[in-house]
């Protein structure tokens, strides 16, 4: 099935895995974490700990650092049945800080990218996360100016993206998302008749990750990197 981009005037962007790295800062954190608690368990029972304990707590921290590292020293309590020391739990603490503090390393193409689709379309932010360190990011990784528009969500489901769509006064056959992940940047844009581009990045975290039926993948492009965007939409800019 082939799919029609003529009508796209809108096109959001995610920003974690699609426009710089994050998810790798968080495989680094955990396997700093399982260090620190390699006294009291095996590193795939940390690593399983911390997962559960991660999702457990969306509802109430959200997605983010800040959310990730008060579960690291939930789990640190846990696991050493709270003996753990206040060096270690300052330990923890300063992982989530060096997180915190990386620098924003931009993918492949991403500021060419931009600024090609910049001429043709009005490109937003769409990301979901902590509020200060998405800021944080958007703000040192130089690309502010390209977009319109930043929305930063609690979560990605229908409903938010329904709903940013009539804050933008667009149709959703007028809108594409790019995005690494399937569950949160792909199909719920499937779902409500918008358009999608799925660019896998190398790591992805756990609970995004979810497995599509054929009817669905018909739905949607998967490309290698951003840069396939170009020749695609370039052939049907916006008038």
């Amino acid at each position: 099935m082939e799919i029609d981009y003529t009508n796209i005037k809108v096109i959001g962007f995610d920003a974690d895995d699609t426009l710089w790295v994050n998810e790798t800062y968080f495989r680094d954190a955990e396997l700093e974490f399982a260090k620190l608690l390699a006294p009291y368990e095996t590193v795939n029972k940390i690593d399983q700990e911390l997962l559960k304990r991660q999702i457990e707590n969306l509802p109430l921290y959200g997605y983010g650092i800040k959310g990730f590292i008060l579960s690291m020293v939930e789990i640190a309590l846990e696991l050493s049945n709270n003996s753990i020391s206040n060096t270690t739990v300052e330990a923890i603490l300063n992982i989530g800080k060096d997180m915190l503090n990386k620098p924003v390393d931009l993918l492949e193409g991403v500021e060419k990218v931009l600024y090609e689709l910049s001429k043709d379309y009005r490109l937003i932010v769409v990301t979901k996360g902590d509020l200060l360190d998405q800021e944080r990011k958007l703000e040192k990784s130089g690309l502010l100016d390209y977009f319109h528009h930043i929305e930063i969500l609690s979560d990605k489901q229908e409903k938010n993206y329904s709903k940013l769509l009539n804050h933008l006064d667009i149709k959703p056959s007028e809108f594409l998302m790019i995005g690494n992940s399937l569950k949160s940047d792909i199909l719920p844009l499937v779902n409500i008749k918008a358009h999608a581009i799925h660019i896998p990045f190398h790591t992805t975290w756990i609970h995004e990750q979810i497995v599509t039926n054929t009817y669905d993948s018909k739905k949607y492009k998967i490309m290698t990197s951003l840069l396939d965007v170009l020749p695609l939409l370039n052939k049907n800019p916006k008038t």
